[in-house]
């Protein structure tokens, strides 16, 4: 089982020619709103991609709320801890150009009520594995970190945006997924410090994960033309965490997820892109080796 611990937001998508310079207006054609949020994001990819899914964060009481839990209640993740707080629901400004390349900036809103003390000690045990990003409190991650590290759950944790660790402790986390630019604020030794990984994201050059004891597997890539990134980072955190939910080794996890990861990208927006466990494994036998 898979226990989500995160942001939900509504995506507003902006088609632009190019991404503004600080002080620039830039004009595009018609905007999309489509359900987002990096922990909503991850929730979905690991459903989609196999896996019964358990997701805690918090909306706010109308307006997009209804919007940006649709697809979660379609795709038949479990929203009854999900909590409605007085705070408008999370937003993102998205700016995507012709390249697919794209520029975000987020409103927190009732993502600042997300707090730990709504996990049960029930959700935490030896089978599950929690899955977390930082759009919410860090201290709040900590605070649950510490709780399912106690109770031997695999901890996998989302390096984004960037920023530190503290108060959390790398050596409680199994998992650290993080960009080029996200794992620069750690440093590759980092790796030595987690219980199982520090997996870096490489875009088109695929990923590697650096082991504790010196190792590293290197992941490919899928060769694309991409429409749109918005989402493939939380599509690999998603499916790396249902593969190793479904109990495949470190290795096989990593390439489902680069897969997964691909595909999102080959159409607009980030939750409606994410592709379904039939369409990953066609695309696992088009990796390279």
């Amino acid at each position: 089982m898979i226990v989500v611990f995160g942001s939900i937001n509504i995506d507003l998508i902006f088609p632009v020619t190019h991404l503004p310079a600080p002080g620039e207006t830039v004009l595009g054609g018609d905007y999309t709103i489509a359900p987002g949020g990096k922990g909503a994001n991850q929730a979905l990819a690991a459903r989609r991609a196999g896996s019964a899914v358990t997701m805690i964060g918090a909306v706010g009481r109308g307006g997009f709320a209804g919007s940006a839990l649709a697809l979660l209640g379609q795709n038949r993740v479990d929203l009854s801890l999900v909590a409605t707080t007085d705070r408008p629901t999370g937003c993102a400004a998205i700016m995507v150009d012709p390249r697919g390349e794209n520029l975000i900036a987020v409103a927190s809103g009732a993502n600042l009520d997300v707090v730990a003390s709504r996990v049960p000690d029930r959700l935490l045990g030896p089978e599950t594995t929690l899955v977390l990003q930082r759009e919410i409190s860090i201290a709040e991650n900590a605070i649950l970190i510490e709780r399912a590290r106690a109770q031997n759950a695999r901890i996998v944790l989302s390096l984004a945006p960037a920023g530190p660790l503290a108060p959390a402790r790398i050596d409680d986390i199994d998992i650290i997924i993080a960009n080029e630019g996200e794992a620069a604020t750690l440093g590759i030794d980092a790796a030595r410090k987690t219980r199982q990984a520090l997996v870096v994201t490489r875009g088109a050059a695929g990923a590697f994960a650096y082991l504790p004891d010196g190792g590293r597997i290197a992941v490919p890539a899928l060769s694309i033309a991409p429409v749109d990134t918005t989402g493939a980072g939380d599509t690999f955190a998603g499916a790396l965490a249902a593969g190793l939910d479904q109990g495949l080794p470190l290795d096989a996890a990593l390439r489902r997820a680069s897969a997964a990861a691909a595909l999102t990208c080959l159409a607009v927006g980030a939750q409606s892109a994410m592709p379904e466990r039939t369409d990953i494994d066609a695309a696992i036998g088009r990796l390279p080796p």
